[in-house]
Formats: structure tokens, sequence, C-alpha cells
């Protein structure tokens, strides 16, 4: 426990650190390298209720303002492609992407027209898995399909007020059994850690989907910003790391024998795109309100404002809040990160990708990690431990939590009423 809450702490300072924007304003567009090619993640930022868990850019509802918003979102795409950026895959995400699955159907349609599209992930929540919204997600060239469940336990549903949107945990075991083997990939997405659940519920949750045998399933650890820290704290009581470590514990010993580890948190009976496209793509583009980008270096993120989001996008602009710059050093350590979350790092790959200097910068941090049992060298790659595995989901969420923070306060500065078309 010291090791991990050592780490948790410096990782928060560093990641505190590390977040801070250095560009706010009028920002120039990021260019693509000649050749490359990009993931473009799509941002839908509406739910029929928000969940009080959810840090993500996300309104309640207003469905003519959701329309204006699809068509500002084709707007900005086509910026990118006038700035000559090739899409191949696609990940869209929010809020809940399937609120108009017909705008949805409409989006999808026009990104494999006009780019080479090879894959497509889409997020959605248990009440939309009716045979209309899916035969227009199919038709959109869906692969993948993430369905937001959190857990099967009817008193942790309840608690985060999922309950009476998506019914009892056996009603959605039953949606979700309906629909296996109608896409590529079905992803059931999974929290941890929540401070009233206990092992036997979680047991219960691994039960559920084995005999399911889901095609994969995503465990998060409960990651929040300090505010949204506040708002569950009053639901569930206070948050704490103390029985993390043997929840995921629980996790790994239960799933490794039938599933492979796609990220320290993702379990796939087969190759397939994950939640985590960072892992996978060293590249992408955000689109959409309070997304986020990763392009030569900078990270970028979009207006967390829907009216100002279409203002810009309307005006031929695109809708840039801000970019960080990473130094050499600083994205040596993010592929540190990102790459090794995904279980394994080429050497000789990400030697040749930093000019001989990969190894040099992190002298200290891989000998420590290998002391530690976190890393091992097999076949040329760096490889994590089932320990090693629990250090990085340590680093993901507090990463992850620091981005919730920066999404919180940019939030903070807009009036959310008004965003909604209030």
């Amino acid at each position: 426990m010291i090791t991990e809450a050592l780490l948790t702490a410096y990782l928060k300072r560093k990641y505190n650190q590390t977040l801070q924007f250095d560009q706010v304003g009028r920002i120039e567009p990021p260019r693509p390298r000649q050749g490359a090619e990009y993931l473009l993640y799509v941002h839908i930022p509406y739910c029929e209720e928000l969940c009080p868990y959810c840090s993500f850019n996300r309104y309640p509802l207003d469905r003519s303002v959701a329309r204006e918003y699809f068509r500002s979102l084709t707007e900005e795409i086509l910026i990118y492609r006038k700035l000559g950026f090739e899409f191949t895959s696609v990940y869209v995400g929010g809020g809940t992407p399937t609120v108009l699955p017909e705008e949805l159907g409409a989006l999808l349609d026009d990104l494999r027209t006009w780019f080479q599209i090879r894959e497509i992930s889409v997020e959605t929540n248990p009440n939309h898995l009716t045979d209309e919204i899916l035969e227009i997600l199919q038709k959109g060239g869906v692969n993948r399909l993430s369905v937001g469940v959190q857990s099967f336990d009817d008193n942790l549903l309840k608690q985060m007020e999922r309950y009476h949107k998506y019914g009892s945990g056996d009603d959605i075991r039953a949606r979700l059994a309906s629909i296996m083997g109608r896409f590529d990939t079905l992803n059931v997405d999974m929290i941890f850690n929540f401070p009233t659940q206990t092992m036997s519920m979680l047991e219960r949750d691994l039960e559920i989907i084995r005999e399911m045998q889901a095609d994969q399933v995503t465990f998060y650890p409960l990651m929040v910003s300090e505010i949204t820290k506040k708002e569950l704290a009053k639901r569930f009581g206070p948050i704490s790391y103390e029985q993390e470590r043997a929840f995921y514990e629980k996790i790994a010993e239960t799933l490794d024998n039938e599933y492979v580890c796609g990220t320290a948190w993702c379990f796939s009976r087969k190759k397939s795109m994950i939640d985590e496209y960072i892992v996978d793509y060293d590249e992408y583009v955000g689109a959409g309100s309070g997304s986020f980008g990763y392009v030569n270096g900078a990270c970028i993120a979009n207006t967390f404002s829907i009216p100002e989001y279409m203002h810009q996008v309307s005006t031929g602009n695109l809708p840039i809040l801000a970019k960080k710059s990473f130094s050499a050093k600083e994205q040596i350590h993010y592929d540190f990160m990102m790459k090794l979350f995904g279980t394994s790092l080429n050497i000789k790959d990400i030697e040749e990708k930093f000019d001989g200097k990969f190894r040099k910068v992190l002298w200290k941090e891989i000998p420590l990690f290998k002391l530690l049992g976190a890393l091992i060298n097999e076949n040329g790659s760096l490889r994590l431990t089932r320990k090693g595995r629990y250090f990085w989901v340590i680093m993901m969420r507090e990463f992850f939590t620091g981005v919730n923070n920066f999404r919180d306060m940019c939030r903070a500065k807009i009036k959310v009423p008004n965003e909604c078309g209030q």
C-alpha cells in the first residue's frame, strides 16, 4: 500500500503540472504530417440525464440544439479535411453519442465518404440497444459498440442514478445477451472501487461477464475530478483507494485465463479497438466541444462552450481553446506511460522514434519499475507484469483525473444553463 500511495501522490502533482496548457486564445491550426494517418475522436456532449460520477463535457439533451451541433461537427471535420488530415479510424464518445441516432448515422456516412475509414467505435447506453438504433449503427459501418454498464448490482445502479434510466442489472444483462454477435466487438464498460462496493458485488459482476462471454470488457477504476468527488461523497461516502488493488487483483485473476489484456484495464477475446485509443494511435484529432487531440507533440483542447464552438466553426475557424506543447522529454514520458498501458513496448521501435534517447531519458524510471517487479524485458520489449499492470492503472487513473480537473475548470468559466439551450 505504501508504494501505491506514494505513486498516487507523486502522479497527482506531476499531472497537475503537466496538464497546464501554455497557450490559450487564438491558436494556429495543427498541420498533418505527409502520409500520416490519424484517428478521429468525435465528441457528442449530450445525455438524457447526467450521471453524478461523470466529469466529461456533457449537457442535458436539447434536441434542437443538438441537431445544430451535429451540423457544426460536420463543418469542423471538413476544416480538418481541407487541412489535409487523413482519418482511418473513428471513435465516437460522449455524453451519449446515440441520443440522435439518425444524425449520428448521417455523420458516419459522411465520414466514410470523405475518408478511407477502416474501423469505427461508438459508445452508447443500455436503453439505446434497440433494433432501430442498432440498424443505423450497423449501416453506418460501426465495428465496435461500447456499452456503459458500470455494474449489474441493483443497489449500486440506484446509487449511480442509473436504475430508473436503464433498468435492473438483470434487464441490462438480457439486453446485452440479445445483441451478442451483431457487431465485431461488443465491449462492456464497468467501474470498480465505488465506496459502497463490496468484493461480493464485484465477484457477481465478473460472474455475469464470464457467463455472457462478452467479446471485451473494460474495468475502469473510479476516476473523478475534485468537484465530482465532493458530489459522489454525498451519495456514496468518502472515496478511498484502500480496496482498489484487491479489486483489481480479483478482476485480473478472474479474466486473465479467458481474455487477453489490450490495456491494463481492458480485457479482450480478440484483437479489437479499445476505449483508450491513445494506446494504439500515436496521434489523433478531437472534433466537438470539449474534445482533445494530440498532434505533432502538442495536446489541443476544443472550447467547452457549445455556443462558442458553433460560432467558431460557422466562421470557418477551428474551435480550439488551448494548446500544450510537450518538450522532447515530456513526449518520451507520455509514450512511456501510454504505450506500456497497452502492456508492452517494443524497445527498438521506440528508440528509433526518439533518436536513441528513450532509455537515456528514462534512466531512473525503467530500472526502478524493474526493481519493484513491475517491468520485465521480453523478446526485445518492455512488458508489464500483473503487478506492473496495477501500477499503470494508478498512472492512468491520475492522468485522467488531471484531465477531468481541467474539464471542470473550463466548464466553471461558462454558464451551464445557457449551454443547454434553456
